[in-house]
Order: structure tokens, then C-alpha cells, then sequence
């Protein structure tokens, strides 16, 4: 027979099956924001690095061709074109730490010379996590997540510790993250603490309201310039950049030549 105080603990076993279910959710969630936001944040580094100096060919050969129009019909658009697209290409404060040493005073670098007139060139360094370094961040993610502490010194802790697990693996760097999974397993592990029903409630409340929050993340890496671009070929988002770059390449060379007709 079912006693009153067995009655009464289902209701809360329940609940905290349920807040158990929802933290891992979220955790597996905010893994897979986390490992979308580094491949975005590399790919765009990737992106500036091989291809920057091709748009960057791209704007001068345009202001060049308007300047040539310009010079030749004297029509006051096209002379507002021209002077439009120049004062667009003037140097502003911090321009050359974001062109990344591919110009400078003289133009283009010899390395980025080689990469328009599609000579060998050293290929940008690759900072994208190997699968190894994947496979032991989800796992030190899992096992460490701040959500999972029920005490704010325990959080406290986990935060410190997950903050430099992201560090290394925004940074691919397997080893790190190997020694950090070593420390994780050296580590104390929190006590088990009893939770009242309200505790529960809450925290069912806090999670909802921060998977919101990373729903809203997620959408804004999914939409941007560099995420839209990245979903179009996610396993190989390489040779992708590679047909990028050979695009540009005859978009250079037809720039070139419409401006050697110009001024021929």
C-alpha cells in the first residue's frame, strides 16, 4: 500500500527528473551554439585572410575604371562616381590591422601579389579544432557545465574552469585540452545537495529563459554574412573559400581589362 509521504515525493521526483532532462538539453544546446560560434569565428578569420586582398584589388581597379570614365566623358556623375569610390578607399585609424599585413604604403604585399595572379602562396594558418579536440571539449563541456552546480562557489568554479576549456578549443589546442580534461578528473566533485520543489521550479524558469536567449544567439551567427556563408558548404568550407577566390580572380581580371580598354 502507498503511503501519504510516498504520494507526495512522486510529484518532486518528477520534477526533478525533468529538471535533470532540461539542464542536459540545454547543455547539449549551448555545446553546439558554442562549437557553431569558433567555426564561424574561424571561417571569417580564413575568409579576411585569403580573400581580402582580392576584394581589396576589386575596389581599387573599380575606382580606377570610374576615374578613367571620369576622365574621359567629364560628366559630372561619373566625376562624383569616381571622387565616391576614392574617398571610400582612403586609409581610416586601425585600417591596416584590418587588412592583416596584406598592404601597406607601397599596395599589396608579395604574398598577397602571388595569391591574385594565382601563384603558390603559404595558405593562411588553420585554426579549426581537430575532431580529437572536439570530441574532448563536448565531453569536458558535459562534465563541467556551471549549470549542473547547485552552490554559486561550486558555479564559480566551473565557470573559471569551462572559461579556459573554451579558450583552448577556440584555439584548437588538442594538448591543452587533454591536460584540462586530466585536471577536471583530478578535481572535487560537488556534493550532492536535495532541492525544495520551488528550487525546481526556478530552475526549470532559468533554463527556459536561457535557452531563449541562446535560441536568439544562435539565430543571429545562423544570419549573418560569414554564418550564411559557412552553412553553404559545411564540410568543406575550404574548397568553398577556394571557388570564392577563383570567382574573384576573373572578376579581377575583367576589371583589368575593362580598365586597359578605358585608358587604351
Amino acid at each position: 500500500m502507498t503511503t501519504p509521504e510516498a504520494e507526495q515525493s512522486r510529484p518532486e521526483e518528477r520534477l526533478e527528473k525533468a529538471v535533470r532532462a532540461a539542464e542536459q538539453a540545454l547543455i547539449e544546446f549551448e555545446i553546439a551554439v558554442e562549437t557553431f560560434r569558433v567555426e564561424v569565428e574561424n571561417f571569417s578569420r580564413l575568409h579576411e585572410e585569403k580573400l581580402g586582398p582580392m576584394y581589396a584589388r576589386l575596389e581599387e581597379l573599380d575606382a580606377r575604371i570610374a576615374e578613367a570614365r571620369a576622365a574621359r566623358t567629364g560628366d559630372p556623375e561619373d566625376v562624383r562616381r569616381a571622387q565616391e569610390l576614392r574617398a571610400h578607399l582612403i586609409p581610416v585609424p586601425g585600417v591596416e590591422e584590418l587588412l592583416h599585413g596584406w598592404m601597406g604604403g607601397e599596395g599589396l604585399f608579395p604574398e598577397a601579389a602571388a595569391m591574385l595572379t594565382d601563384q603558390p602562396v603559404r595558405p593562411p594558418r588553420r585554426v579549426r579544432p581537430s575532431d580529437e579536440a572536439r570530441k574532448l571539449y563536448r565531453d569536458l563541456a558535459r562534465k563541467a557545465h556551471p549549470d549542473l552546480a547547485q552552490e554559486e562557489k561550486e558555479r564559480a568554479r566551473r565557470e573559471e574552469f569551462l572559461t579556459r576549456v573554451n579558450a583552448a578549443y577556440a584555439c584548437g589546442d588538442e594538448a591543452e585540452l587533454r591536460e584540462l580534461a586530466e585536471e577536471w578528473a583530478a578535481g572535487p566533485e560537488p556534493a550532492p545537495r536535495p532541492s525544495r520543489a520551488e528550487e525546481l521550479y526556478a530552475r526549470l524558469e532559468w533554463l527556459s529563459q536561457r535557452k531563449e536567449l541562446l535560441t536568439l544567439l544562435a539565430k543571429e551567427l545562423e544570419d549573418s554574412a560569414i554564418g550564411s556563408m559557412l552553412r553553404l558548404a559545411p564540410e568543406d568550407p575550404d574548397g568553398l573559400l577556394d571557388d570564392i577566390a577563383r570567382q574573384l580572380l576573373g572578376d579581377v581580371a575583367r576589371r583589368e581589362a575593362e580598365l586597359a580598354a578605358l585608358l587604351g
